[in-house]
């Protein structure tokens, strides 16, 4: 299975992919987290991009949406061969942040039609103005009308396709509670 935990920067996907780990680790199954950026070479060269104190133009962000998503071509055969195992991939992000941070949509989309998409999405909810509270440092894509847009994008994308939502403006033990109780019903498939 592959598990995808999705929301603007600040949501608290990092920890909830963490937790939700823990949890499959101790209940006996294999477990394995992925995040984008990966750590290889095309994801090192997006987490310097990002960095950038400067928006980049319209040509860098192309640049940048291509690059996503020559990083996800790169995860495709370890989540294949992943879900054959029956070990069960938690992606902190998938090609869903491409559709919401960047533009145009039908090109990002267009470009991520190689990506494996996840069996299960779910869009961590939460204000910008509670999010900005959680950041240690200002990157970007941090501004609260951006995160506002974004965050749009994403309630539009979990309408669309009826991906859970779960509000994130809550404790973490609560909202991992409410990850698992969407997550459990598929649980019979992994072992």
């Amino acid at each position: 299975m592959y598990i995808c935990i999705e929301g603007i920067d600040g949501a608290g996907k990092t920890t909830q992919c963490k937790l939700l780990k823990d949890w499959f680790d101790k209940n006996g199954y294999r477990a394995e987290l992925i995040r984008e950026p990966t750590q290889s070479p095309i994801g090192r060269l997006i987490r310097r991009i990002l960095n950038e104190p400067s928006l980049p133009t319209d040509d860098q962000q192309k640049i940048l949406g291509l690059l996503f998503a020559a990083d996800r071509l790169l995860l495709k055969d370890k989540i294949k061969k992943a879900k054959n195992e029956k070990t069960i991939i938690i992606s902190d992000r998938c090609f869903y942040s491409s559709i919401a941070y960047q533009e145009p949509e039908d090109w990002i989309r267009e470009i991520n039609k190689f990506a494996i998409k996840p069996d299960i999405v779910i869009i961590l909810d939460i204000t910008p103005e509670d999010a900005q509270e959680r950041f240690e440092g200002l990157e970007r894509f941090e501004e609260k009308s951006f995160l506002e847009r974004v965050r749009r994008k994403y309630l539009r994308i979990a309408e669309e396709k009826k991906f859970p939502v779960v509000d994130a403006n809550r404790g973490i033990n609560i909202i991992q509670e409410d990850i698992r109780r969407i997550i459990a019903p598929y649980l019979g498939i992994c072992r």
